[in-house]
C-alpha cells in the first residue's frame, strides 16, 4: 500500500512538473528577399510576459578596436559596464534619444551606465570613427539576437501566453528608431514561426579600420 501511494505521489508530481514546464518559441527572421537575417534584435511584449528585475553583469567591451558584442540587448533598468580591453584609450559616446552619454578617454576602468529607457542606443568612439555598436533596451525579459541562419529561441509558457507582440530591429534599417511590430496569436498550437521584414535594408557600412592600425 505504501509503495502504491508513493507511486501515485510521484505520478502527480510528474504531471505537475510537466504542466509547469517552460516551452520554447523558435522565431526565424527573413529579409525582403526571404533570406535568413543575422544580427536582428528580437523580443516579445504582451500578456504573460513578466517584467523581472534586470540582472547584473551586462558588458559592452572595447576589444581590438571594436565593440563586443556588436549588438547587446538588455532589459530596461539594466546597468552596462564598458571595460576597455585594448592597450589604447577609447572615448565612448552616444547621441541616441534613449540614452545620450559620454565616457571620456579611459583605459582598463570598467565604466558603468544605467539604461532606464527603452530604445535603440547607437554607440561610437571619438578616437576611432569606424567603431560602431548598438545597445537595444527593451521592456521585456524575452529577447535575443538572431544567429547566422536568422533564428532565435525564446523561453515562455506557450499555453499561458496571451496576446503577444513581436518586435524586430536591425542596424540596417534606414531609420534606426523604426522598430517593426507584429501581433502574434494561436501560439499554443505552434512552437515555430517565421517573420519577414516589411522594410528594405540599406547597404552594409564599409569597414575602414584596416587603414588606422597605428592608434
Amino acid at each position: 500500500m505504501q509503495n502504491l501511494t508513493l507511486l501515485r505521489c510521484l505520478a502527480i508530481a510528474l504531471v505537475a512538473l510537466q504542466s509547469s514546464a517552460v516551452d520554447a518559441l523558435e522565431i526565424q527572421v527573413l529579409d525582403n528577399d526571404k533570406q535568413p537575417l543575422a544580427n536582428a534584435a528580437v523580443w516579445l511584449e504582451g500578456e504573460g510576459v513578466a517584467h523581472l528585475a534586470p540582472e547584473n553583469g551586462f558588458k559592452m567591451e572595447q576589444k581590438d578596436k571594436s565593440f563586443v558584442p556588436h549588438i547587446l540587448m538588455v532589459p530596461t533598468g539594466a546597468q552596462v559596464s564598458f571595460p576597455n580591453l585594448d592597450s589604447i584609450l577609447h572615448h565612448v559616446y552616444s547621441f541616441s534619444p534613449a540614452k545620450p552619454f559620454e565616457l571620456k578617454l579611459y583605459r582598463d576602468d570598467p565604466k558603468k551606465v544605467l539604461f532606464d529607457k527603452a530604445g535603440i542606443v547607437e554607440l561610437g568612439c571619438n578616437i576611432h570613427d569606424w567603431m560602431l555598436g548598438y545597445i537595444v533596451v527593451v521592456d521585456s525579459p524575452l529577447f535575443a539576437v538572431t544567429d547566422s541562419n536568422g533564428y532565435v529561441t525564446l523561453d515562455l509558457d506557450l499555453g499561458q501566453a496571451g496576446a503577444l507582440q513581436l518586435h524586430v530591429w536591425h542596424e540596417r534599417f534606414e531609420n534606426l528608431e523604426q522598430v517593426e511590430q507584429h501581433q502574434l496569436s494561436g501560439l499554443s498550437n505552434t512552437s515555430s514561426i517565421t517573420y519577414q521584414l516589411k522594410q528594405t535594408l540599406i547597404a552594409p557600412l564599409q569597414d575602414f579600420s584596416d587603414g588606422f592600425d597605428d592608434y
